[in-house]
Protein backbone atom coordinates (compact mmCIF):
# COMPACT_ATOMS: atom_id res chain seq x y z
CA UNK A 1 0.00 0.00 0.00
CA UNK A 2 2.77 2.45 0.90
CA UNK A 3 4.55 1.73 -2.40
CA UNK A 4 1.38 2.55 -4.34
CA UNK A 5 0.90 5.79 -2.39
CA UNK A 6 4.52 6.79 -2.98
CA UNK A 7 4.08 6.10 -6.71
CA UNK A 8 0.99 8.30 -6.88
CA UNK A 9 2.83 11.11 -5.10
CA UNK A 10 5.76 10.82 -7.49
CA UNK A 11 3.43 10.94 -10.50
CA UNK A 12 1.70 14.03 -9.13
CA UNK A 13 5.05 15.74 -8.56
CA UNK A 14 6.21 14.82 -12.06
CA UNK A 15 2.99 16.05 -13.62
CA UNK A 16 3.24 19.28 -11.67
CA UNK A 17 6.74 19.87 -12.92
CA UNK A 18 5.69 19.31 -16.53
CA UNK A 19 2.75 21.68 -16.22
CA UNK A 20 4.83 24.50 -14.75
CA UNK A 21 5.98 26.42 -17.79
CA UNK A 22 9.07 28.57 -18.07
CA UNK A 23 7.94 32.22 -18.44
CA UNK A 24 9.19 32.30 -22.03
CA UNK A 25 7.28 29.09 -22.74
CA UNK A 26 4.15 30.67 -21.29
CA UNK A 27 4.51 33.65 -23.64
CA UNK A 28 4.91 31.37 -26.67
CA UNK A 29 1.98 29.24 -25.56
CA UNK A 30 -0.21 32.29 -25.01
CA UNK A 31 0.49 33.65 -28.47
CA UNK A 32 -0.11 30.21 -29.98
CA UNK A 33 -3.48 29.89 -28.27
CA UNK A 34 -4.47 33.39 -29.45
CA UNK A 35 -3.58 32.49 -33.04
CA UNK A 36 -5.53 29.22 -32.79
CA UNK A 37 -8.64 30.91 -31.37
CA UNK A 38 -8.42 33.68 -33.96
CA UNK A 39 -8.12 31.12 -36.74
CA UNK A 40 -11.25 29.30 -35.58
CA UNK A 41 -13.24 32.54 -35.30
CA UNK A 42 -12.18 33.72 -38.76
CA UNK A 43 -13.14 30.37 -40.29
CA UNK A 44 -16.73 30.85 -39.14
CA UNK A 45 -19.15 31.75 -41.98
CA UNK A 46 -20.16 34.88 -40.05
CA UNK A 47 -16.62 36.23 -40.45
CA UNK A 48 -16.46 36.06 -44.25
CA UNK A 49 -18.48 38.12 -46.70
CA UNK A 50 -20.46 35.99 -49.15
CA UNK A 51 -21.21 32.29 -49.00
CA UNK A 52 -19.10 29.83 -47.03
CA UNK A 53 -16.22 30.50 -44.71
CA UNK A 54 -12.57 31.30 -45.09
CA UNK A 55 -10.14 28.49 -45.77
CA UNK A 56 -7.82 27.29 -43.05
CA UNK A 57 -4.75 28.97 -44.60
CA UNK A 58 -6.61 32.27 -45.12
CA UNK A 59 -7.83 32.30 -41.52
CA UNK A 60 -4.50 31.13 -40.07
CA UNK A 61 -2.49 33.66 -42.05
CA UNK A 62 -4.78 36.55 -41.08
CA UNK A 63 -4.95 35.53 -37.42
CA UNK A 64 -1.17 35.18 -37.20
CA UNK A 65 -0.64 38.49 -38.96
CA UNK A 66 -3.05 40.20 -36.54
CA UNK A 67 -1.75 38.62 -33.32
CA UNK A 68 1.85 39.21 -34.42
CA UNK A 69 0.85 42.79 -35.41
CA UNK A 70 2.30 42.39 -38.88
CA UNK A 71 -0.28 43.45 -41.45
CA UNK A 72 0.55 41.08 -44.30
CA UNK A 73 -2.66 39.82 -45.89
CA UNK A 74 -3.67 37.17 -48.38
CA UNK A 75 -7.20 38.56 -48.81
CA UNK A 76 -8.65 42.06 -49.09
CA UNK A 77 -9.54 43.07 -45.52
CA UNK A 78 -12.47 45.48 -46.25
CA UNK A 79 -14.24 43.26 -48.81
CA UNK A 80 -13.36 39.70 -47.75
CA UNK A 81 -14.21 40.00 -44.05
CA UNK A 82 -17.55 40.98 -42.57
CA UNK A 83 -17.82 43.57 -39.78
CA UNK A 84 -17.68 40.64 -37.35
CA UNK A 85 -14.48 39.37 -38.95
CA UNK A 86 -12.97 42.85 -38.84
CA UNK A 87 -13.82 43.13 -35.13
CA UNK A 88 -12.07 39.79 -34.54
CA UNK A 89 -9.00 41.09 -36.38
CA UNK A 90 -9.04 44.30 -34.33
CA UNK A 91 -9.28 42.33 -31.11
CA UNK A 92 -6.38 40.11 -32.11
CA UNK A 93 -4.30 43.19 -32.95
CA UNK A 94 -4.95 44.73 -29.55
CA UNK A 95 -4.28 41.44 -27.80
CA UNK A 96 -1.06 40.87 -29.69
CA UNK A 97 0.09 44.45 -29.20
CA UNK A 98 -0.35 44.52 -25.45
CA UNK A 99 1.01 41.01 -25.09
CA UNK A 100 -0.82 37.91 -24.06
CA UNK A 101 0.78 37.71 -20.63
CA UNK A 102 0.25 41.39 -19.87
CA UNK A 103 -3.38 41.07 -20.91
CA UNK A 104 -3.80 37.97 -18.75
CA UNK A 105 -2.20 39.78 -15.81
CA UNK A 106 -4.61 42.68 -16.26
CA UNK A 107 -7.54 40.28 -16.03
CA UNK A 108 -5.96 38.76 -12.94
CA UNK A 109 -5.65 42.20 -11.34
CA UNK A 110 -9.29 43.00 -12.02
CA UNK A 111 -10.64 39.67 -10.78
CA UNK A 112 -8.29 38.75 -7.95
CA UNK A 113 -6.74 42.11 -7.06
CA UNK A 114 -3.38 40.40 -6.86
CA UNK A 115 -0.78 38.58 -8.92
CA UNK A 116 0.93 35.29 -8.21
CA UNK A 117 4.69 35.06 -8.43
CA UNK A 118 4.44 33.05 -11.67
CA UNK A 119 2.08 35.62 -13.19
CA UNK A 120 4.63 38.30 -12.34
CA UNK A 121 7.38 36.26 -13.97
CA UNK A 122 5.30 35.80 -17.13
CA UNK A 123 4.54 39.51 -17.33
CA UNK A 124 8.16 40.43 -16.78
CA UNK A 125 9.19 38.04 -19.58
CA UNK A 126 6.68 39.57 -21.99
CA UNK A 127 7.54 43.18 -21.10
CA UNK A 128 11.28 42.41 -20.93
CA UNK A 129 11.76 44.05 -17.56
CA UNK A 130 14.36 43.21 -14.94
CA UNK A 131 12.64 42.19 -11.75
CA UNK A 132 8.92 42.08 -11.06
CA UNK A 133 8.36 43.89 -7.78
CA UNK A 134 6.05 46.43 -9.39
CA UNK A 135 4.44 44.41 -12.16
CA UNK A 136 1.02 45.66 -11.04
CA UNK A 137 2.08 49.24 -11.72
CA UNK A 138 3.79 48.15 -14.91
CA UNK A 139 0.65 46.54 -16.29
CA UNK A 140 -1.50 49.51 -15.39
CA UNK A 141 1.01 51.90 -16.92
CA UNK A 142 1.22 49.94 -20.16
CA UNK A 143 -2.55 49.65 -20.56
CA UNK A 144 -3.18 53.30 -19.64
CA UNK A 145 -0.46 54.55 -22.00
CA UNK A 146 -1.78 52.40 -24.84
CA UNK A 147 -5.38 53.50 -24.40
CA UNK A 148 -4.51 57.20 -24.14
CA UNK A 149 -2.42 57.20 -27.33
CA UNK A 150 -5.05 55.19 -29.19
CA UNK A 151 -7.83 57.49 -27.92
CA UNK A 152 -6.04 60.66 -29.07
CA UNK A 153 -5.30 59.16 -32.48
CA UNK A 154 -8.90 57.98 -32.76
CA UNK A 155 -10.27 61.43 -31.94
CA UNK A 156 -8.20 63.13 -34.65
CA UNK A 157 -9.04 60.53 -37.30
CA UNK A 158 -12.71 60.51 -36.34
CA UNK A 159 -13.04 64.27 -36.79
CA UNK A 160 -11.11 64.17 -40.07
CA UNK A 161 -13.16 61.34 -41.56
CA UNK A 162 -16.38 62.97 -40.38
CA UNK A 163 -15.69 66.50 -41.63
CA UNK A 164 -13.24 65.98 -44.48
CA UNK A 165 -14.57 62.93 -46.25
CA UNK A 166 -18.30 62.99 -45.60
CA UNK A 167 -18.42 59.79 -43.53
CA UNK A 168 -21.38 59.18 -41.27
CA UNK A 169 -20.81 59.20 -37.52
CA UNK A 170 -20.75 55.41 -37.27
CA UNK A 171 -18.44 54.90 -40.24
CA UNK A 172 -16.09 57.67 -39.13
CA UNK A 173 -15.95 56.22 -35.62
CA UNK A 174 -15.25 52.68 -36.84
CA UNK A 175 -12.60 53.73 -39.34
CA UNK A 176 -10.99 56.03 -36.79
CA UNK A 177 -10.93 53.34 -34.10
CA UNK A 178 -9.66 50.57 -36.39
CA UNK A 179 -6.80 52.60 -37.83
CA UNK A 180 -5.85 54.12 -34.46
CA UNK A 181 -5.49 50.69 -32.86
CA UNK A 182 -3.78 49.29 -35.94
CA UNK A 183 -1.33 52.21 -36.00
CA UNK A 184 -0.29 52.22 -32.34
CA UNK A 185 0.16 48.45 -32.38
CA UNK A 186 2.25 48.72 -35.56
CA UNK A 187 -0.14 46.31 -37.29
CA UNK A 188 -0.69 47.95 -40.69
CA UNK A 189 -4.17 46.54 -41.29
CA UNK A 190 -6.41 49.04 -43.13
CA UNK A 191 -10.06 49.16 -44.12
CA UNK A 192 -9.27 50.22 -47.69
CA UNK A 193 -8.38 47.96 -50.60
CA UNK A 194 -5.45 50.24 -51.53
CA UNK A 195 -4.43 50.59 -47.88
CA UNK A 196 -3.86 54.35 -47.31
CA UNK A 197 -2.89 55.40 -50.84
CA UNK A 198 -6.03 57.53 -51.02
CA UNK A 199 -4.73 59.64 -48.11
CA UNK A 200 -1.12 59.96 -49.31
CA UNK A 201 -1.17 63.78 -49.36
CA UNK A 202 -3.47 64.32 -46.37
CA UNK A 203 -1.31 65.28 -43.35
CA UNK A 204 -4.27 65.22 -40.96
CA UNK A 205 -4.63 61.48 -41.58
CA UNK A 206 -1.01 60.51 -42.20
CA UNK A 207 0.75 62.41 -39.40
CA UNK A 208 -1.40 61.19 -36.46
CA UNK A 209 -0.99 57.64 -37.74
CA UNK A 210 2.78 58.20 -37.98
CA UNK A 211 2.88 59.61 -34.44
CA UNK A 212 1.01 56.58 -33.06
CA UNK A 213 3.33 54.21 -34.92
CA UNK A 214 6.46 55.94 -33.64
CA UNK A 215 5.21 55.97 -30.04
CA UNK A 216 4.21 52.31 -30.22
CA UNK A 217 7.57 51.47 -31.76
CA UNK A 218 9.55 53.12 -28.96
CA UNK A 219 8.63 50.34 -26.56
CA UNK A 220 6.78 50.46 -23.25
CA UNK A 221 9.88 50.85 -21.04
CA UNK A 222 10.80 54.02 -22.93
CA UNK A 223 7.26 55.39 -22.90
CA UNK A 224 6.85 54.76 -19.18
CA UNK A 225 10.18 56.39 -18.33
CA UNK A 226 9.44 59.40 -20.53
CA UNK A 227 6.10 59.78 -18.80
CA UNK A 228 7.77 59.87 -15.38
CA UNK A 229 11.05 61.67 -16.17
CA UNK A 230 10.52 63.58 -19.40
CA UNK A 231 12.15 66.72 -17.98
CA UNK A 232 15.12 64.86 -16.49
CA UNK A 233 17.06 63.37 -19.42
CA UNK A 234 20.11 62.81 -17.23
CA UNK A 235 18.09 60.17 -15.37
CA UNK A 236 17.15 58.31 -18.54
CA UNK A 237 18.41 54.76 -18.81
CA UNK A 238 20.84 53.60 -21.49
CA UNK A 239 17.95 51.76 -23.14
CA UNK A 240 15.86 54.95 -23.43
CA UNK A 241 18.75 56.99 -24.82
CA UNK A 242 19.67 54.32 -27.37
CA UNK A 243 16.08 53.92 -28.56
CA UNK A 244 15.49 57.68 -28.92
CA UNK A 245 18.74 58.44 -30.71
CA UNK A 246 18.53 55.44 -33.03
CA UNK A 247 14.88 56.18 -33.82
CA UNK A 248 15.63 59.76 -34.85
CA UNK A 249 18.63 58.75 -36.96
CA UNK A 250 16.78 55.95 -38.73
CA UNK A 251 13.63 58.00 -39.34
CA UNK A 252 15.56 60.91 -40.84
CA UNK A 253 17.89 58.65 -42.80
CA UNK A 254 15.01 56.54 -44.08
CA UNK A 255 13.03 59.59 -45.13
CA UNK A 256 15.94 61.04 -47.09
CA UNK A 257 16.78 57.69 -48.67
CA UNK A 258 13.25 56.84 -49.82
CA UNK A 259 12.37 60.38 -50.93
CA UNK A 260 15.53 60.88 -52.97
CA UNK A 261 15.33 57.51 -54.75
CA UNK A 262 11.60 57.76 -55.48
CA UNK A 263 11.42 61.51 -56.15
CA UNK A 264 11.11 61.16 -59.92
CA UNK A 265 9.40 57.76 -60.00
CA UNK A 266 6.05 58.50 -61.70
CA UNK A 267 4.48 55.40 -60.16
CA UNK A 268 5.21 56.43 -56.57
CA UNK A 269 6.25 59.94 -55.47
CA UNK A 270 6.80 61.45 -58.91
CA UNK A 271 3.11 62.19 -59.49
CA UNK A 272 2.78 64.30 -56.31
CA UNK A 273 3.61 67.91 -55.53
CA UNK A 274 6.85 68.56 -53.59
CA UNK A 275 5.17 68.72 -50.18
CA UNK A 276 3.22 65.57 -50.96
CA UNK A 277 6.44 63.78 -51.90
CA UNK A 278 8.06 64.76 -48.62
CA UNK A 279 5.02 63.64 -46.65
CA UNK A 280 4.81 60.32 -48.49
CA UNK A 281 8.56 59.75 -48.14
CA UNK A 282 8.38 60.39 -44.40
CA UNK A 283 5.27 58.22 -44.10
CA UNK A 284 6.96 55.24 -45.76
CA UNK A 285 10.07 55.69 -43.64
CA UNK A 286 7.88 55.50 -40.53
CA UNK A 287 6.24 52.32 -41.83
CA UNK A 288 9.59 50.55 -41.85
CA UNK A 289 9.42 50.88 -38.05
CA UNK A 290 7.33 47.69 -38.61
CA UNK A 291 3.91 49.28 -39.11
CA UNK A 292 3.02 48.17 -42.63
CA UNK A 293 0.69 50.88 -43.93
CA UNK A 294 1.50 52.20 -47.38
CA UNK A 295 0.51 55.48 -49.03
CA UNK A 296 2.23 54.60 -52.32
CA UNK A 297 2.44 51.42 -54.38
CA UNK A 298 5.30 49.46 -52.81
CA UNK A 299 5.42 47.09 -55.78
CA UNK A 300 6.22 50.01 -58.10
CA UNK A 301 9.26 51.17 -56.11
CA UNK A 302 12.81 50.82 -57.39
CA UNK A 303 14.86 47.77 -56.44
CA UNK A 304 17.34 50.06 -54.67
CA UNK A 305 14.55 51.44 -52.51
CA UNK A 306 13.46 47.93 -51.58
CA UNK A 307 16.99 47.09 -50.46
CA UNK A 308 17.20 50.12 -48.18
CA UNK A 309 13.75 49.35 -46.76
CA UNK A 310 14.88 45.76 -46.15
CA UNK A 311 17.62 47.10 -43.88
CA UNK A 312 15.29 49.49 -42.05
CA UNK A 313 12.64 46.80 -41.56
CA UNK A 314 15.22 44.30 -40.34
CA UNK A 315 16.38 46.76 -37.66
CA UNK A 316 12.83 47.50 -36.55
CA UNK A 317 11.83 49.53 -33.48
CA UNK A 318 12.35 49.57 -29.73
CA UNK A 319 12.27 46.49 -27.47
CA UNK A 320 9.25 45.51 -25.36
CA UNK A 321 6.85 47.42 -27.58
CA UNK A 322 4.65 46.76 -30.56
CA UNK A 323 7.47 46.89 -33.11
CA UNK A 324 9.40 43.95 -34.55
CA UNK A 325 12.81 43.46 -36.14
CA UNK A 326 16.04 42.82 -34.27
CA UNK A 327 15.34 46.12 -32.41
CA UNK A 328 17.20 49.41 -32.60
CA UNK A 329 18.99 48.68 -29.33
CA UNK A 330 20.52 45.52 -30.80
CA UNK A 331 21.66 47.45 -33.86
CA UNK A 332 23.07 50.27 -31.72
CA UNK A 333 24.90 47.84 -29.42
CA UNK A 334 26.57 46.17 -32.40
CA UNK A 335 27.51 49.59 -33.78
CA UNK A 336 29.19 50.61 -30.51
CA UNK A 337 30.94 47.23 -30.26
CA UNK A 338 32.33 47.78 -33.75
CA UNK A 339 33.48 51.31 -32.92
CA UNK A 340 35.14 50.06 -29.72
CA UNK A 341 37.05 47.41 -31.65
CA UNK A 342 38.12 49.91 -34.32
CA UNK A 343 39.44 52.25 -31.61
CA UNK A 344 41.22 49.38 -29.86
CA UNK A 345 39.49 49.96 -26.52
CA UNK A 346 38.87 47.21 -24.00
CA UNK A 347 35.33 47.97 -22.85
CA UNK A 348 32.24 49.18 -24.70
CA UNK A 349 31.13 52.49 -23.17
CA UNK A 350 27.80 54.06 -24.13
CA UNK A 351 26.53 57.37 -22.76
CA UNK A 352 29.01 57.29 -19.89
CA UNK A 353 28.25 53.73 -18.83
CA UNK A 354 29.96 50.41 -19.53
CA UNK A 355 28.02 47.82 -21.48
CA UNK A 356 27.66 44.40 -19.91
CA UNK A 357 29.49 41.64 -21.79
CA UNK A 358 26.39 39.46 -21.58
CA UNK A 359 24.63 42.01 -23.80
CA UNK A 360 27.39 41.52 -26.42
CA UNK A 361 26.52 37.84 -26.70
CA UNK A 362 22.78 38.47 -26.72
CA UNK A 363 23.02 41.03 -29.52
CA UNK A 364 25.20 38.78 -31.66
CA UNK A 365 22.90 35.82 -31.04
CA UNK A 366 19.79 37.78 -32.01
CA UNK A 367 21.33 39.06 -35.22
CA UNK A 368 22.73 35.71 -36.33
CA UNK A 369 19.44 33.90 -35.69
CA UNK A 370 17.52 36.67 -37.45
CA UNK A 371 19.82 36.59 -40.48
CA UNK A 372 19.52 32.81 -40.65
CA UNK A 373 15.73 32.97 -40.45
CA UNK A 374 15.49 35.59 -43.19
CA UNK A 375 17.95 33.88 -45.53
CA UNK A 376 16.45 30.42 -45.12
CA UNK A 377 12.94 31.84 -45.45
CA UNK A 378 13.84 33.74 -48.63
CA UNK A 379 15.43 30.68 -50.22
CA UNK A 380 12.40 28.50 -49.42
CA UNK A 381 10.07 31.22 -50.70
CA UNK A 382 12.00 31.44 -53.98
CA UNK A 383 11.88 27.66 -54.41
CA UNK A 384 8.16 27.47 -53.71
CA UNK A 385 7.04 30.54 -55.65
CA UNK A 386 9.61 31.10 -58.39
CA UNK A 387 9.87 34.78 -57.41
CA UNK A 388 13.15 36.67 -57.83
CA UNK A 389 15.44 37.47 -54.91
CA UNK A 390 14.37 41.11 -54.53
CA UNK A 391 10.68 40.37 -54.00
CA UNK A 392 11.23 37.18 -52.00
CA UNK A 393 13.68 38.91 -49.66
CA UNK A 394 11.35 41.88 -49.18
CA UNK A 395 8.40 39.65 -48.22
CA UNK A 396 10.57 37.52 -45.95
CA UNK A 397 12.07 40.48 -44.09
CA UNK A 398 8.63 42.09 -43.84
CA UNK A 399 7.19 38.93 -42.30
CA UNK A 400 10.04 38.24 -39.88
CA UNK A 401 10.25 41.89 -38.78
CA UNK A 402 6.42 41.95 -38.44
CA UNK A 403 6.20 44.94 -40.77
CA UNK A 404 3.46 44.05 -43.23
CA UNK A 405 4.72 45.96 -46.28
CA UNK A 406 4.46 43.91 -49.46
CA UNK A 407 5.53 44.12 -53.08
CA UNK A 408 2.18 42.57 -53.95
CA UNK A 409 3.06 38.88 -54.19
CA UNK A 410 1.83 37.58 -50.81
CA UNK A 411 -1.75 36.95 -51.90
CA UNK A 412 -0.63 35.08 -55.03
CA UNK A 413 1.78 32.75 -53.24
CA UNK A 414 0.97 29.07 -52.86
CA UNK A 415 -0.45 27.92 -49.51
CA UNK A 416 2.89 26.29 -48.69
CA UNK A 417 4.76 29.56 -49.30
CA UNK A 418 2.20 31.47 -47.23
CA UNK A 419 2.76 29.05 -44.34
CA UNK A 420 6.47 29.90 -44.51
CA UNK A 421 5.53 33.53 -43.91
CA UNK A 422 3.26 32.45 -41.04
CA UNK A 423 6.20 30.77 -39.31
CA UNK A 424 8.39 33.84 -39.88
CA UNK A 425 5.76 36.19 -38.45
CA UNK A 426 5.38 34.05 -35.33
CA UNK A 427 9.14 33.77 -34.88
CA UNK A 428 9.68 37.48 -35.49
CA UNK A 429 6.98 38.60 -33.04
CA UNK A 430 8.20 36.47 -30.17
CA UNK A 431 11.87 37.02 -30.85
CA UNK A 432 14.62 34.47 -31.40
CA UNK A 433 15.77 34.58 -27.78
CA UNK A 434 12.24 34.09 -26.41
CA UNK A 435 11.68 31.06 -28.61
CA UNK A 436 15.10 29.72 -27.74
CA UNK A 437 14.42 30.14 -24.03
CA UNK A 438 11.04 28.45 -24.41
CA UNK A 439 12.65 25.40 -26.00
CA UNK A 440 15.31 25.14 -23.30
CA UNK A 441 13.55 23.96 -20.14
CA UNK A 442 16.12 25.55 -17.90
CA UNK A 443 19.32 27.51 -18.13
CA UNK A 444 22.48 25.46 -17.79
CA UNK A 445 25.18 26.98 -15.64
CA UNK A 446 28.69 25.62 -16.11
CA UNK A 447 30.64 25.74 -12.86
CA UNK A 448 34.08 25.65 -14.47
CA UNK A 449 36.06 27.55 -17.10
CA UNK A 450 38.29 26.15 -19.84
CA UNK A 451 41.68 27.58 -20.85
CA UNK A 452 41.49 30.64 -23.15
CA UNK A 453 42.72 30.63 -26.73
CA UNK A 454 42.21 33.05 -29.61
CA UNK A 455 41.61 31.95 -33.21
CA UNK A 456 42.61 34.23 -36.09
CA UNK A 457 39.85 36.68 -37.01
CA UNK A 458 39.64 38.30 -40.43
Amino acid sequence: MSTRVDLKRALRRGTGRRLRLHPAQAVVTGFGIAVAVGTVLLMLPISKAGAGGATFVEALFTATSAVCVTGLTVVDTPTFWTPFGQVVILGLIQLGGLGIMIFASLIGLVLARKLSVRARLNTAAEAKVVGFDDVRGLVRGIVLTSLVIEAVTFAILFVRFLTGYGYGVGQAAWHGLFHAVSAFNNAGFALYSDNLIGFAQDPVVCLPICAAIILGGLGFPVLLQLRKEFRRPLHWSMNTKLVLWATVVLLVGGTVYITVLEWNNPDTLGAMNPWGRLLAGFFQSVQTRTAGFNSVDIGAMRDETWLGMDVLMFIGGGPAGTAGGIKVTTFAVLFFIMMTELRGEGAVNIFGKRLSRAVHRQAITVVLIAVAAVVVGAVILMLLSGENLDRAMFETVSAFATVGLSTGITASLSPAAQLVLVVLMFLGRLGPLTLGSAIALRERRILYELPKERPAIG
